[in-house]
C-alpha cells in the first residue's frame, strides 16, 4: 500500500482550514497554498496538493450531487410507507461505497470502515422495516377496538365519523 499523503497527517485545524480555503480558491492556487503552508510549518509539494485538491474535488461533488437527488427524490416521491427514507438509504449507500472505495485507493480509509458502514446502514434499513410493521399492526388493532366500540354504541366515535378519519387522516380505505 502506498505511503499516506502528506495532506492527510497535517494537525485537524490546519487541514480544515486548507479544505476552507481550496473550497474558497475554487480548488486552484495550488502555489498560494503550498506557500501557506510553508509559513506554517509544513512542506508540501504544488503537485501533492494539487492530487489531494482534486481528490476533495470529487468527493465534493458527489456530496452535492447525492445531496441533489435525495431533495429531487423526496419532492416527487412523498413518503409513502417509507418509500423515501428507503430510497435515501439506497442513494447513501450507492454513493457511500463509491467515495468509500475511492478513499480507500488513495490510502485513506481502510476497507473495514466501509463494512462497518454498510452493516450500520442494513441496520437501518431493517430497523425501518420493523418500526413499519409495528406502526401497522398498531393502527390496525387501534382500529379494530375503536370499530368494536362503535358497533356496541359504547364509544364516543360512531361508524361514519370513524371511517372518515380511516381515510383522511391514515389513508387506509
Amino acid at each position: 500500500m502506498p505511503p499516506r499523503p502528506a495532506v492527510t497527517q497535517l494537525p485537524e485545524a490546519v487541514k480544515a482550514e486548507l479544505d476552507r480555503r481550496l473550497i474558497a480558491g475554487g480548488f486552484s492556487g495550488y502555489r498560494h497554498l503550498a506557500e501557506w503552508l510553508e509559513g506554517q510549518g509544513f512542506s508540501i509539494s504544488k503537485s501533492a496538493l494539487h492530487d489531494y485538491g482534486q481528490s476533495f474535488e470529487r468527493r465534493m461533488a458527489a456530496l452535492t450531487m447525492a445531496t441533489q437527488q435525495a431533495k429531487a427524490i423526496a419532492e416527487a416521491a412523498g413518503d409513502d410507507e417509507g418509500a423515501l427514507n428507503d430510497a435515501l438509504i439506497r442513494l447513501i449507500q450507492e454513493k457511500a461505497f463509491s467515495a468509500l472505495v475511492e478513499m480507500e485507493e488513495a490510502g485513506e480509509l481502510d476497507l473495514i470502515d466501509l463494512g462497518h458502514m454498510a452493516a450500520k446502514l442494513g441496520q437501518t434499513s431493517v430497523q425501518q422495516k420493523k418500526w413499519q410493521v409495528q406502526a401497522r399492526e398498531q393502527i390496525t388493532r387501534k382500529f379494530a377496538a375503536l370499530e368494536k366500540e362503535a358497533a356496541g354504541g359504547k364509544g364516543g366515535l360512531d361508524m361514519a365519523t370513524l371511517k372518515r378519519v380511516r381515510e383522511e387522516v391514515y389513508g387506509i380505505v
